[in-house]
């Protein structure tokens, strides 16, 4: 039976650095931007409200290890609460973000529920920690951790709310797009995201074998058996800068529109995809709308398409 696609609003923007004093992340305003170009209506999708987020701080946290580290535990189990709901109707949540620590209420919702995996599209690991460790301490941005959290990294109150640690097996998460840039591995540890479980397709890789057959090969892991099915992040990043400029970190070496619709229309067609997110658009540097745009194609093709 076919699923109903839900929008579920996440406007959270605790998880992203300033990009200097007094600046306000604008992927809060995601999801009022992507339905003002349709988003909505090319999905045939219902509105499913809006998990308000706090407001936005950069509240260095010791305990957590990250900014706003507290404020994100709470909304996590919010989040979590509201997907749950979702599923348990037999809808496909599209939670529209916000950052990329927006994904970790609906890990947690899964995981509750059983065993899932996760299928990370983004133009970065987010995975390595930092060399400086004990200087990133407190100050380190959910955003940037977001699948080192979901596979049990970190303290417990991030990476182990309800004590179900880890959201996600390593060996049940696919990394697809990311890449490095030279100085990377100079402050991360990147060679820990290499020696990982995690099955890892740069966008290289994608590239060179063209999304459709990535997205074959991630369903190769994410469609085993022993899971109860898979999840999809999507951070708007993991698309090449000339075509999508409009996020804090812009990828010189991202996927094209065909490529990322391509992968996402692979990884959609699976009936084991319960659901999925989209992260780190912001709208306050589009002032064009292309960008928005041109994500808003991406996913009505990928949606027509995957069924």
């Amino acid at each position: 039976m076919a699923r109903r696609v839900s929008l579920l609003d996440a406007p959270s923007n605790i998880g992203l650095r300033p990009l200097y004093e007094g600046h306000v992340p604008g992927v809060r305003r995601l999801p009022e931007a992507l339905r003002a170009h349709g988003l909505a209506e090319k999905l045939d999708a219902e509105e499913a409200g809006r998990v308000e987020a706090p407001g936005y701080a950069v509240v260095p946290d010791p305990v957590t290890g990250y900014r706003n580290g507290q404020a994100h535990i709470a909304y996590t189990a919010q989040l979590a609460d509201r997907v749950a709901e979702l599923l348990d109707d037999g809808r496909f949540p599209l939670v529209l973000g916000g950052d990329c620590g927006v994904l970790l209420g609906p890990l947690l919702a899964l995981r509750r529920r059983g065993t899932y995996g996760l299928a990370y599209l983004d133009g970065h690991a987010d995975y390595a920690p930092p060399r400086d460790r004990a200087k990133a301490h407190g100050v380190r941005n959910v955003a940037g951790y977001a699948l080192r959290i979901a596979t049990g990294h970190g303290a417990d109150g991030l990476a182990d709310l309800d004590g179900l640690r880890p959201f996600v097996a390593e060996e049940r998460a696919v990394a697809l797009g990311y890449q490095w840039e030279p100085e990377d591995h100079g402050v991360l540890a990147s060679e820990e995201f290499d020696a990982s479980a995690i099955t890892r397709l740069s966008s290289a890789d994608i590239r060179a074998r063209g999304g459709k057959d990535a997205g074959a090969a991630a369903l190769d892991v994410l469609e085993d058996a022993a899971s109860d099915g898979f999840w999809i992040h999507l951070d708007a990043d993991v698309l090449d800068r000339s075509v999508m400029p409009a996020v804090d970190s812009p990828n010189p070496n991202g996927l094209s529109l065909d490529e990322l619709s391509d992968l996402l229309e692979v990884l959609l067609s699976s009936p084991r995809a319960v659901g999925m997110n989209v992260s780190i658009y912001d709208p306050d540097v589009d002032p064009d709308g292309t960008a928005g745009a041109a994500l808003v194609g991406v996913l009505a093709r990928a949606f027509s398409r995957g069924g």
